[in-house]
């Protein structure tokens, strides 16, 4: 996927004021309108020109844009960062898949409905505007609960029309259970309504923060164990460090590198567990001393045992 740059589309520098904005598109839109416009290929150009004001008019979408497309120069190979838009609290409900479809693959993959958003209350309506925003938590506050200090990034404009963030610290309680793609709801924390009409919700998705050992995919965690290969061959009980928990795992006799065991409900415990996933690695010592090389060669030996034989039955 190529990367887009909507200030080059509109003819702006990345300063530009609100009003800069509103006069670029009108001047494009007169010039490459299908309706008027005898340029060859107008529509093409004025879908360009649309998707561009669509995300630089509107400063939620913008100052994520900003954040995500830093560095990046007109048609180079892009994919966003993963969790590049964690932190950003947005309004509204976003673009279902099918108004998204009226732009780019590019505009979709950055601006595409979130899950879980309410769509926002429009009209006359009193009752305040959902919010809702991607936050990414540790792996143990799934399994013990926490309280933690949020920070939330919010793009808007200042009497200039030139656009700033603004950032908010909610504490947030985290329940013991909390899983990935979970929306966490805050009362009266969203956008304020109308008149003396109640403020909106916040709706916060959980996502799990990168671990070094562990990777979650929905309820289920996963981990790589190592394994001597002693205990790969004999088969063994060994300990286990699983988040929030330690366990003694036994391992079958004749076990390989590369087989997924299951220990059934240790995953995140929600209603109902995930389980836990663990993948064995066998792991060789080093023959790095005059003792462990002479166990090696008595294994050469005496052990008839041709690995790349056994590999391609």
């Amino acid at each position: 996927m190529e990367f887009r740059d909507y200030y080059q589309v509109l003819g702006l520098p990345r300063d530009a004021s609100a009003e800069d904005i509103t006069k670029a598109y009108r001047k494009l839109a007169r010039k490459y309108h299908p309706d008027v416009s005898k340029e060859p290929d107008a529509e093409a150009r004025m879908k360009e020109v649309n998707e561009a004001n669509a995300v630089l008019s509107d400063p939620e979408k913008r100052g994520a844009y900003d954040q995500v497309g830093r560095g990046y120069s007109p048609g180079q190979d892009f994919r966003p960062p993963p969790d590049w838009d964690a932190g950003f609290e947005f309004s509204g409900d976003g673009y279902s898949p099918g108004e998204a479809a009226d732009f780019s693959d590019f505009f979709a993959e950055l601006f595409g409905r979130r899950a879980g958003a309410r769509p926002g209350h429009g009209g006359f309506q009193a009752r305040g505007q959902d919010h809702h925003a991607k936050v990414l938590l540790d792996i143990e506050d799934a399994y013990q609960g926490a309280t933690r200090q949020i920070g939330l990034r919010a793009p808007k404009l200042d009497e200039q029309g030139r656009l700033r963030i603004e950032t908010r610290t909610l504490e947030v309680k985290i329940a013991r259970g909390v899983y990935e793609g979970q929306m966490i709801r805050l009362a009266g924390q969203g956008g304020p309504g109308m008149g003396s009409g109640a403020p909106g919700d916040l709706l916060l998705e959980v996502h799990f923060k990168p671990h070094p050992r562990y990777r979650v995919a929905g309820r289920d965690v996963r981990v790589t164990l190592p394994i001597a290969p002693w205990e790969a061959a004999l088969g063994a009980v060994v300990p286990v460090e699983a988040p929030g928990t330690h366990l003694n795992v036994r391992i079958p006799a004749g076990a390989q590198s590369g087989r997924e065991m299951r220990v059934r409900g240790k995953g995140i415990p929600a209603q109902p567990p995930g389980d836990l996933y663990l993948e064995l690695r066998v792991t060789l010592p080093p023959a790095d001393s005059p003792k462990a090389r002479e166990i090696y060669e008595t294994m050469a030996r005496e052990l008839a045992f041709d690995p790349r034989a056994t590999t391609m039955e």
